[in-house]
């Protein structure tokens, strides 16, 4: 298996490691199946070695997590100077474009995608992976209309019960306190990141924003929870127990996890075995024309010409070690190989806005990225529970002024790590 094994079809993002692009399979097993091929630059990587620790974690979870909310790896290769991640296309595109179009969701479509990836995050928790980077942009939706979660750099392997991580990562708007403090964190900052595309879905900006990265962090440190008079009681509570400033108060940070959040008025009406089961039908179906359909995507990046550039091999026998083992072929390829299976191919005007992208922070720096208008007022509310001290030796890692203007709401976007 290489990249003489597919056909570029389509570039459906690009980002500081490389560029991800909706591939055809041309030969072998799967031949004319679609798939989306996410490359990686090796010397861009193998330069820093919190970054080369993040790449090898997120190929070594894609091939460890199976669930029906997570998108499925199905090949991993690498050549001299690149490494290469087949993955299942997923044509829906990004929940942040459905949410950009509709600029909020009522409560019962919130709900829906909000209990698919409930169910995620905690299949990842119990294989013991903090998520951390979860925000509308990591969001994709299959052609059905199912969430699938996706981007797996920033998480973090091995935290079980009682055992917490100090990386200062993720996406500030979304970012738990406890992340910002540096006073050590575990699982509980997936239902804080949770709860804040919660209040992002239902009223169209992520709780704590400001005009700057120093002001936002301000906030979510200190700053008021304000919940719009229009939200239901059973939402209003949620948000709440999902928001509370110390990890060991919220809701999910306990012992019983997502099973905790399952049982919230909120998700009453969810039949969680059905769910699981994609038996559910989703609130939104993509309209798509074909599997190359291309449509949910930001076409600042489909309208350009898909070229994987040319290899550079110039890397260190030494860097290249770190990619040993990075070869994957998923079972269910290897059982179709066995059965001599061979894959037969089946012969809306959407608002799209240039912006810059909001960046996850990385391990190691901050990256520059636009912050949100402020959501609409509304009942000022304090957020439940004081943050405990950060341990002795550390503080919040010091901010720089943010670059550039203010940007409008809708100017969000994102380009993959």
């Amino acid at each position: 298996i290489g990249p003489h094994c597919f056909e570029l079809l389509r570039v459906l993002g690009k980002g500081g490691y490389g560029k991800v692009f909706q591939v055809r399979k041309v030969q072998g097993t799967n031949t004319g199946k679609i798939f989306a091929m996410k490359v990686l630059k090796k010397a861009k990587i193998a330069c820093n070695a919190k970054d080369t620790a993040h790449t090898r974690a997120e190929r070594n979870i894609l091939e460890a997590v199976k669930h029906p909310f997570i998108v499925d790896l199905i090949y991993a290769f690498q050549t001299g100077g690149k490494l290469y991640l087949i993955l299942e296309c997923l044509s829906g595109g990004e929940l942040f474009m459905q949410l950009e179009r509709e600029g909020i969701f009522l409560e019962d479509t919130a709900c829906f995608y909000l209990s698919e990836i409930t169910l995620a995050l905690g299949h990842l928790h119990s294989h013991g992976i903090i998520y951390r980077d979860l925000k509308p942009e990591n969001i994709m939706l299959n052609s059905q209309g199912h969430i699938k979660l996706t981007d797996f750099g920033l998480c973090k392997e091995s935290i079980h019960d009682g055992a917490v991580t100090h990386t200062f990562c993720g996406t500030i708007e979304y970012m738990a306190p406890e992340i910002l403090v540096r006073s050590g964190h575990n699982r509980a900052v997936d239902w804080w990141s949770l709860g804040a595309l919660m209040y992002d879905m239902l009223t169209g900006s992520p709780p704590f924003t400001a005009e700057n990265r120093k002001k936002t962090i301000d906030k979510i440190l200190k700053g008021k929870l304000v919940l719009p008079p229009y939200l239901t009681p059973d939402a209003r509570d949620l948000l709440k127990k999902f928001l509370k400033r110390n990890p060991n108060q919220r809701i999910g940070g306990g012992p019983g996890d997502a099973a905790d959040v399952q049982k919230q008025p909120f998700f009453r009406h969810i039949n969680w075995e059905d769910l699981l089961a994609r038996r559910l039908d989703p609130p939104f179906k993509p309209c798509l024309q074909s599997e190359e359909d291309v449509s949910q995507f930001d076409t600042r990046f489909t309208r350009q010409t898909p070229v994987d550039s040319p290899d550079d091999a110039a890397i260190s026998e030494s860097a290249n070690q770190a990619f040993l083992g990075f070869t994957y072929v998923a079972p269910s390829v290897l059982e179709s190989i066995k059965e001599g299976f061979s894959f037969q191919p089946k012969v809306r005007s959407p608002r799209r806005l240039n912006s810059s992208p909001r960046t996850p922070v990385s391990p190691v720096k901050f990256s520059p990225f636009e912050v949100f208008k402020p959501g609409p007022p509304g009942e000022p509310m304090e957020v439940g529970g004081s943050l405990p001290p950060p341990p002795e030796g550390t503080a919040p890692l010091p901010i720089k002024s943010s670059v550039g203007a203010k940007k409008q709401k809708g100017g969000r976007g994102r380009v993959p790590r």
